[in-house]
């Protein structure tokens, strides 16, 4: 294939939807084996209101501050004489019920930034308020592991900067089939078979190269693994419940993935929140709930640890339109078969002792989170991974 040609031929691939799905660094290193454990990370995206979601009904504080969107006690699902779930999550609840979730409160950053891009930046890269990385914590796990892509998935069109790594990348799916059937065109076999030619030295077309002759052969390994393997027809009809779907089919086919990545948006109420959050949270949980049992009846649950965040809460004070504008600290899910402290992990949100901007204050940071899981979880070196040395929770 002439170089010009191929160039052609990519510009015309890249314009239709290929290039997202296979953002990853080509090279061939020994794949290691770090065990079999694995990661479900779930992004609330736009900031979701800890308070309206995990909500202390005892607080008059809580009542003061938001007159028109507080949730009455007699709304709540009661857990006991301090809080409530938001009615829609009764199917969290009776995870809950069973041992399964731990809600970690007050997590956060110290410096933190209410912009949506960045602070999930900085929970996808784990870096500090004023540091900017190019690379997220899964990605250099990926890179300490020295993992084949596979390793990491998104499930969505494009790569966050979360399974970006220095030297590997996750990939980025939405359905197997797709991928590996686009991956067959005619124009992608023309490119493996041209790849001894001279200009794949060339820095810029050898890696595209290389990169599209790796996501061929990590399209087919997914795609093999995983057909003769369907999931529950009982999730949602609805986006996020078709991303767990997919990544359930993926674990209970036997996939050697360790970390997924998916997300739900819609969370930044900034206006009439009662109605959006509510609709959200029931899709949430709904979700949450047939994945669970999905994962059990398949006999996997037992080696998945579910982390559910979103980049930052919501202030303590409703605003003009009956919402709540962006925050801070916030409530994380962490949900598993054996959790050495379910339930409640640490008190509510002290509503008195507020920053001078009138947000919460964070207790723990979200880094010793990840810290955890990397320690006690997935068993790497969390300090060479996260940059710096972080205390661990008494979580898994």
């Amino acid at each position: 294939m002439k170089r010009r040609d191929f160039l052609k031929q990519t510009t015309f691939a890249s314009g239709m939807f290929f290039v997202p799905q296979f953002l990853k660094a080509f090279e061939q290193i020994p794949t290691k084996t770090f065990g079999n454990k694995k990661v479900v990370i779930i992004q609330l995206k736009g900031g979701n209101d800890g308070l309206n979601t995990i909500v202390p009904f005892r607080n008059d504080i809580y009542y003061q501050q938001r007159k028109n969107i507080a949730l009455k006690e007699n709304e709540l699902l009661k857990v006991s004489d301090e809080f409530g779930f938001h009615k829609s999550l009764k199917s969290l609840q009776n995870l809950y019920d069973k041992g399964f979730v731990s809600i970690i409160n007050n997590v956060g950053y110290p410096n933190p930034n209410l912009s949506h891009f960045r602070s999930t930046d900085i929970w996808q890269t784990a870096s500090d308020s004023n540091e900017y990385l190019q690379n997220g914590w899964v990605g250099r796990y990926l890179d300490y592991t020295k993992a084949n892509p596979t390793k990491a998935i998104e499930v969505d069109e494009s790569l966050s900067l979360l399974l970006k790594g220095k030297t590997q990348n996750g990939l980025a799916v939405t359905d197997s089939k797709t991928l590996y059937n686009s991956l067959r065109e005619p124009f992608y076999k023309n490119v493996i078979e041209s790849q001894s030619n001279a200009h794949l030295s060339e820095h810029n077309l050898g890696y595209l190269y290389n990169t599209m002759i790796d996501a061929k052969s990590s399209a087919k390994y997914i795609f093999e693994k995983t057909k003769v393997k369907s999931a529950s027809n009982d999730y949602p009809k609805n986006v996020f419940g078709k991303q767990l779907k997919t990544i359930s089919q993926f674990i209970n086919s036997g996939l050697d993935t360790q970390v997924f990545y998916a997300g739900l948006s819609g969370f930044d109420t900034h206006a009439n929140q009662q109605n959006s959050q509510e609709r959200l949270l029931k899709t949430y949980a709904e979700s949450m709930e047939v994945f669970v049992e999905d994962l059990q009846k398949n006999n996997n649950f037992d080696d998945v640890l579910i982390l559910t965040f979103s980049e930052f809460g919501r202030r303590v004070k409703q605003n003009e339109s009956q919402g709540t504008d962006h925050g801070t600290a916030n409530n994380v899910f962490v949900i598993g078969k054996n959790l050495k402290k379910q339930g409640m992990y640490n008190n509510l949100p002290n509503l008195s002792d507020l920053d001078a901007n009138g947000n919460l204050k964070h207790e723990i940071d979200f880094r010793e989170i990840y810290a955890t899981i990397l320690d006690k979880w997935l068993q790497v070196d969390d300090t060479a991974i996260l940059n710096k040395q972080f205390s661990k929770l008494d979580l898994v």
